[in-house]
């Protein structure tokens, strides 16, 4: 099968989901090359015509069957791969969302070959993609300025970061 996205005229643009669930995220494990074994977020490329929410929405349902509604863009990721002779080989730009389940066991597609949910503590011990420092996706990292924060935020009720209100009141109440 030929790869129509190896050696591009242009970066593809792609969104993944921080899919959170009673506490855990979601991550899958790719069944092929390039990511053949890598734990990823769900995720795929942008169709002509689509919004980005419309995008994700459907990426993930595609490939893990999951109903969910992306609330905020999280972060990026720039994936660029280089062969042997410097040449682009890969490029995309990664736009994740912070995103609530809504319904559905995960039912992969061909494209994977393991779903978990995980708490956050578990994450790191995963084999996952490259990630750059201020990446967001699809590497999963665990901290203040991800998708995983910002998903778990959404978990707990408040989806608008640590200074509104809603956030104060509750904090102030435990």
């Amino acid at each position: 099968m030929s790869d129509t996205r190896s050696y591009p005229e242009r970066p593809y643009l792609a969104v993944s989901a921080a899919i959170v669930r009673d506490g855990k995220i979601l991550v899958v494990r790719r069944a092929r090359a390039p990511a053949h074994g890598l734990f990823t977020l769900p995720g795929g490329v942008v169709e002509v015509g689509e919004t980005l929410t419309q995008a994700v929405t459907r990426e993930v349902r595609e490939e893990t069957g999951l109903a969910i509604e992306p609330v905020a863009l999280a972060g990026f990721r720039e994936a660029i791969v280089r062969d042997a002779q410097s040449r682009v080989e890969r490029h995309f730009i990664i736009l994740c969302f912070a995103a609530r389940w809504r319904a559905g066991e995960p039912v992969l597609n061909e494209e994977l070959d393991e779903a978990r949910w995980l708490d956050p503590a578990e994450l790191a011990s995963l084999p996952t993609t490259p990630s750059s420092s201020r990446s967001a996706a699809p590497r999963v990292h665990v901290g203040a300025d991800t998708p995983f924060h910002v998903a778990t935020r959404l978990d707990s009720g408040c989806d608008r970061g640590p200074d509104h209100p809603c956030r104060r009141r509750r904090d102030r109440a435990r």
